[in-house]
């Protein structure tokens, strides 16, 4: 009986993974299973479950279940839900423009920068325009650095700058004026109605009208910045979830020399 209920079992579960066909991995390879929460606009009970359930089977999920509710305030439903989804990606042609550089540790940026520079690069970063968001930029030039990478300031050949939170385009330009930056890093967190899209373009558009765009390294970063959304709106690099100082530092070196060769 033991025998037949296995031999079931290896004909269910299908352990074969196809890299053309990847589908979301719950509690086995290929099962499809995939958790998701969101809040509906209805009181809670039985009729807003019902209505989770259709939701998902809208969205293409088989087999949906909401498996907890609770209402958030009167007239509004939290859902957490299972469902399976029926659609796979094919993981072989996904190509994603990523920033180029060799990743180095904080004691061979320095010695990368004596060797190839002969001098501190000078770094200045900031949440510019309207966003008060500090962690970001702190985790990147404040010396405790974030989670073991410490951060720009701690870097013997980096002159690091931070200039906090809430600085407006014009006076994070004349600062870098006033100090001869050699990189630019801008950390953006609030991202509501694009704002951090409109205030990325505004920069880049008063470094060229000062002629300062080509002289200096330009860099972005925060939780919804990619590579490809930071050159397409004129920036050098974008750095966005889990990057560290060491990540930006080595660009930074790399780019620089890469410019005096040219």
């Amino acid at each position: 009986m033991s025998g037949g209920l296995y031999s079931m079992q290896s004909k269910e579960f299908d352990k074969t993974l196809d890299l053309t066909k990847v589908t979301p991995y719950g509690d086995t390879l290929n099962d499809g299973k995939v958790q998701l929460s969101f809040t509906l606009p209805v009181p809670a009970g039985a009729e807003a479950t019902e209505a989770a359930k259709q939701l998902l089977k809208k969205m293409g999920f088989d087999n949906p279940q909401v498996v907890f509710f609770k209402e958030l305030t009167p007239g509004y439903t939290f859902f957490n839900c299972y469902g399976n989804a029926t659609h796979s990606v094919d993981f072989t042609s996904i190509y994603v423009p990523k920033v180029e550089s060799d990743v180095m540790s904080m004691e061979e940026i320095d010695s990368y920068i004596k060797e190839n520079i002969g001098r501190p690069l000078v770094v200045i970063g900031a949440s510019t325009g309207t966003d008060a968001h500090t962690v970001g930029i702190d985790a990147i030039m404040n010396m405790k650095g974030y989670a073991g990478h410490f951060g720009l300031e701690r870097y013997e050949m980096i002159e690091a700058h931070n200039l906090g939170s809430q600085v407006l385009n014009e006076d994070f330009i004349a600062k870098a004026i006033e100090l001869k930056a050699d990189a630019l890093l801008v950390s953006q967190t609030v991202t509501q109605k694009d704002v951090h899209i409109q205030n990325m373009i505004e920069l880049v558009e008063l470094l060229e009208a000062e002629g300062l765009r080509d002289k200096v390294i330009l860099v972005s970063g925060g939780p919804r910045v990619s590579h490809e959304l930071a050159k397409e709106l004129g920036y050098d690099a974008g750095f966005g979830m889990n990057s560290y100082a060491d990540d930006v530092g080595s660009y930074i070196a790399q780019e620089f020399v890469r410019r005096a060769k040219k």
